[in-house]
């Protein structure tokens, strides 16, 4: 029997965490058991366990991939205002919100994730503080923890509207939860920036 290289396990495991992360995303934690998150990813249900000990440890794992690649991704933003006003417009998005499994992991497992394990939860907070020291970064460049409780309002009010625009079955109703979700967002960036 063949023996596979590390890179070949790297890059099997990095395609068992893309396509978890999609899957997770569209049909929650506890909609997606093993043999359909490997099925997703092109694997028999045998070779999960040569790259995670349990689905806990894929969770926590993609969790703070999807996190991670979130924050890396508001990295890349323009700094200050404008960046933050492109954030808030995608964010805010009916694209965002009609595709989910490509989408922000807050807003599509947050209620799962104050479930799971502590290693998932520890996942999910470290992605979190990247996530509000990008925004922190942009609301107050100058000094970005002086913004951490604006960072917090603003990154809560995205989760929390594109939950709720999700979660309505009213289209005319789920498209103002994100028109007025954008106004709030940039009136609350608007005051924020002013008081440097």
């Amino acid at each position: 029997m063949a023996r596979y290289g590390s890179e070949h396990k790297e890059a099997t495991r990095r395609r068992i965490v893309e396509t978890a992360g999609r899957r997770l995303k569209r049909d929650g934690i506890d909609g997606s058991g093993i043999a359909t998150l490997m099925a997703d990813a092109g694997l028999t249900n045998g070779a999960f366990y040569a790259h995670f000990e349990s689905k806990d440890d894929l969770v926590a794992t993609v969790v703070g991939d999807q996190l991670g690649r979130q924050a890396s991704e508001f990295s890349e933003l323009p700094g200050g205002r404008a960046g933050l006003e492109i954030l808030v417009g995608e964010y805010l998005s009916p694209a965002h919100r009609d595709h989910p499994d490509v989408g922000c992991p807050s807003a599509a497992l947050l209620d799962e994730v104050g479930r799971c394990t502590e290693a998932t939860k520890k996942a999910y907070t470290a992605g979190t503080k990247a996530i509000l020291d990008e925004i922190c970064t942009r609301l107050a460049p100058e000094d970005p923890e002086s913004a951490r409780g604006a960072a917090l309002a603003l990154f809560t009010m995205l989760v929390g509207s594109m939950q709720l625009a999700r979660a309505v079955s009213d289209k005319e109703l789920s498209d103002a939860v994100l028109e007025e979700g954008i106004r709030s967002a940039e009136a609350l960036i608007r005051a924020r920036t002013k008081q440097k």
